[in-house]
């Protein structure tokens, strides 16, 4: 069966694309808001940001260049603190400073105790571990507290409208770059279908052979894990592209550990062979038919 449509309610509350955001849903209770580092103190006369609720933190490690995040909870105190003012700490942490916005999940009537922030911090920073997109910064993994199977049942809930706002306010925490071998896509018609697979093959002098398998996806175009990546480049990929493969996630036999996404077919494939390549006509499915040939096609 088709997904279907959801009704967003997108507010910038700055009047600009670069300031705060608030975020509804069709039929949600909950709350979400996008709020930039330099933008906390204006922050202080919102009520709602006083409440209980769960927190991002999303910044980008200056030595790989990967998304970072940090997940934490925040408990609405009798002072009138809560959310804001965790946000608030940590913008004081010197051990926090890579840091640039904040996404918050709160809720329009205030419905969230202990029980539930526990409940949802722990999924969340498990939701996203498991998706590999970011380096997530919690040291310790959340407790998920003890909740009723009917409670657990509306908090699922709660956690897929948030996934949904999540990717629309920029970061698709919770998705995988590509979706893994045993994972199937649901096609309109109902049936299941696997989704189309590339390879590359190409032999390097004093390398040997390597081999890649690929994938395209809305956002480009991926390379999975388990692929053979040559250790040696030349100077015919730019200098960017020689630290991304200086910092790749490769074993000591230069096997991709970890799914990679590119922006391009051809990144991609020069990514995996250390030289220039054109990626439509080095990436080939089952039969042997390149990107080239499949795109012409359609």
């Amino acid at each position: 069966m088709a997904k279907q449509g959801k009704s967003i309610n997108l507010f910038l509350m700055d009047g600009e694309s670069s300031g705060r955001m608030k975020c509804t849903l069709a039929n949600w209770t909950g709350v979400a808001y996008k709020i930039p580092r330099t933008k906390l103190d204006s922050c202080k006369d919102r009520d709602d940001l006083k409440q209980s609720g769960v927190y991002f933190l999303f910044g980008k490690s200056d030595t790989t260049g990967k998304g970072v995040v940090y997940i934490g909870q925040a408990g609405a105190r009798k002072n009138g603190e809560g959310i804001l003012t965790r946000l608030l700490e940590h913008r004081r942490n010197p051990e926090k400073d890579y840091w640039v916005e904040a996404i918050v999940f709160t809720t329009s009537n205030n419905s969230f105790g202990p029980t539930e922030i526990s409940y949802l911090e722990n999924r969340f920073c498990n939701l996203a571990i498991k998706a590999n997109r970011y380096e997530v910064k919690n040291g310790n993994d959340p407790t998920p507290g003890n909740i009723t199977e009917e409670k657990e049942c509306e908090l699922e809930e709660f956690i897929d409208y948030a996934k949904v706002i999540m990717g629309v306010l920029g970061h698709k925490l919770f998705e995988p770059v590509a979706l893994s071998t045993e994972e199937k896509t649901d096609s309109t018609d109902g049936k299941k279908n696997s989704p189309l697979q590339f390879y590359l093959k190409r032999t390097i002098k004093n390398v040997g052979m390597v081999e890649a398998k690929g994938r395209q996806t809305a956002e480009g175009f991926v390379v999975l894990a388990g692929s053979h990546i040559s250790k040696e480049d030349d100077h015919t990929i730019s200098k960017t592209l020689k630290e991304q493969r200086k910092h790749a996630p490769l074993d000591a036999n230069g096997i991709l550990t970890e799914d990679v996404l590119f922006s391009s077919p051809s990144y991609a494939a020069m990514f995996v062979i250390g030289k220039s390549a054109n990626g439509l006509t080095s990436w080939k499915d089952d039969n042997g038919n390149t990107l080239k040939d499949l795109e012409a096609d359609e």
